[in-house]
């Protein structure tokens, strides 16, 4: 299901770092001046599969978020959710450290050839007193807003808000609405 919720396509468009890293400067350019504020939160899921190489991957990547940890203070934890997918979860009070490692992680698991394994990196905001999120389809290549309204419920007006806030920053937004999927369950 999470293969049609992000794409028909299984092929992920090769990341475009200066489209990514846009985030930031709009992150901050939004906060100064609308009620969007970044948190300490992020995270990166994917479909994990059993292989010897994938077991690798992962270990790889544990060291390097150690590593990272140790240079930029960025906590982890890895959890599976109940759509058998595992997230990566990031912390940080460092909005550019959150997001450079997020980078850092896809870039790697591309670069051990398990791209097509990538859903989604989502960044967690409060926007107007509730919980939102810009999330990055690896698939699309392009940003849209997730908010909550409660648990189990989606703002669609508040979206739309969002969403107009963040196209005046010039990210890379997903235009087609039909793919601002719900992203339920994610664990920060």
């Amino acid at each position: 299901m999470l293969g049609v919720i992000f794409g028909k396509n299984n092929k992920v468009k090769k990341a475009n770092r200066e489209h990514f890293f846009s985030a930031i400067t709009a992150a901050v350019s939004l906060e100064g001046r609308t009620d969007l504020h970044p948190t300490r939160y992020a995270g990166i899921v994917f479909r994990p599969v059993e292989s010897s190489f994938f077991s690798n991957l992962e270990k790889e990547l544990k060291d390097l978020l150690k590593v990272s940890e140790n240079a930029t203070g960025t906590r982890f934890e890895v959890k599976d959710d109940g759509h058998g997918t595992r997230w990566v979860v990031l912390d940080d009070k460092d909005f550019e450290d959150l997001v450079s490692t997020l980078h850092l992680v896809a870039e790697t698991i591309v670069e051990h050839g398990f791209g097509d394994r990538l859903l989604a990196s989502v960044l967690r905001f409060d926007f107007e007193g509730r919980k939102a999120y810009w999330i990055y389809s690896m698939k699309r290549g392009k940003f849209y807003p997730f908010v909550l309204d409660g648990d189990n419920k989606r703002d669609n007006a508040a979206e739309m808000r969002l969403g107009a806030l963040m196209e005046k920053e010039k990210i890379p937004m997903e235009k087609a609405l039909e793919s601002w999927y719900a992203l339920w369950g994610i664990p920060f």
